[in-house]
């Protein structure tokens, strides 16, 4: 299954933000305030010194406004005036321009477990499917800015990747060049993966890993569906045991010509093939009888 999923192409990409070191700039902005109170207090008849005073003050508070940190497994998104300027992704306590916001976003890695979602595969058949998603944000820019919200973005698209999966891919199939969502667990998965992270690449998502979790007939037909398996499972079993037991046949009969054992005529071999087949095959124990008599009488 070819799958292509014209998403739109991401006009943002993430990029470094200019931080300066935050310990430096909480000491400069501590002794800004310290400076501006000792001039406010000293120049108390003066408005010059009580001029500087004020001003050191307020630009003491003003860099304090600056101070972001950043915790491990997270990043912030930083605006000015709208305008995207970078990204803060360096651990600690980080200082940038006190007038911008900045928006926090948790880059640790995250599980979705899609609801079980009924659908039909691909011979029309009622299914019920979920699926797990493990995924990431790599482009913090891209799951800001070209989507509304980024984690419902993952949860709507991934439903959606699971069900285009279920529709296209039998339950299970005799056909051993056709896959199946039985049998080709791994096949499916991979290519689930790849179609979950085709859809949500324009939002900045990595998708780590994705494992179908709950694989079931629906329940109105589950009971038809397992007398079916039921019964391909004993047609296979008699297959195997009747080629089993034509080859232990063949071989007693090659042994026996060998060995020169007994002479058997056609009508004679016919005999013993039939009843070791029916000891071998039959699926009761054999009841032994006695001959005392002849073949032919």
């Amino acid at each position: 299954m070819e799958t292509i999923v014209d998403m739109p192409a991401p006009s943002t990409r993430e990029r470094q933000a200019t931080v300066v070191n935050g310990f430096a700039m909480l000491g400069l902005a501590l002794l800004l305030m310290a400076a501006g109170i000792v001039l406010i207090t000293v120049g108390h008849g003066s408005g010059g010194i009580m001029g500087g005073g004020i001003v050191a003050l307020i630009a003491g508070v003003v860099l304090l406004g600056g101070l972001t940190p950043v915790a491990p497994g997270e990043a912030r998104v930083v605006q000015l005036l709208g305008r995207y300027v970078g990204t803060v992704r360096t651990a600690g306590l980080q200082w940038v321009n006190p007038f911008t916001q900045r928006r926090k976003v948790s880059t640790r890695i995250r599980n979705h477990e899609t609801g079980v979602a009924k659908v039909n595969e691909a011979d029309g058949n009622p299914i019920e499917i979920a699926a797990v998603v493990v995924w990431q944000v790599a482009d913090t820019a891209q799951a800001t800015f070209e989507v509304d919200d980024f984690a419902e973005f993952v949860a709507i698209q991934s439903e959606t990747a699971v069900r285009h999966i279920a529709n296209a891919y039998p339950y299970d199939t005799p056909d051993d060049n056709r896959m199946s969502l039985r049998d080709n667990a791994d096949e499916i998965t991979e290519k689930l993966s790849a179609e979950i992270a085709a859809r949500v690449a324009s939002a900045g998502v990595k998708i780590i890993e994705s494992r179908i979790t709950h694989l079931a007939y629906a329940p109105e037909i589950a009971q038809a569906m397992l007398r079916r398996q039921q019964a391909g499972a004993v047609v296979a079993a008699r297959q195997r045991i009747v080629e089993g037991a034509v080859g232990m046949v063949e071989m007693a009969l090659d042994r026996l010509a060998e060995h020169d054992v007994v002479e058997l005529d056609e009508e004679r071999k016919a005999t013993m093939v039939s009843n070791l087949l029916v000891v071998l095959v039959g699926d009761r124990d054999a009841q032994p009888v006695v001959n005392t008599g002849t073949l032919y009488q």
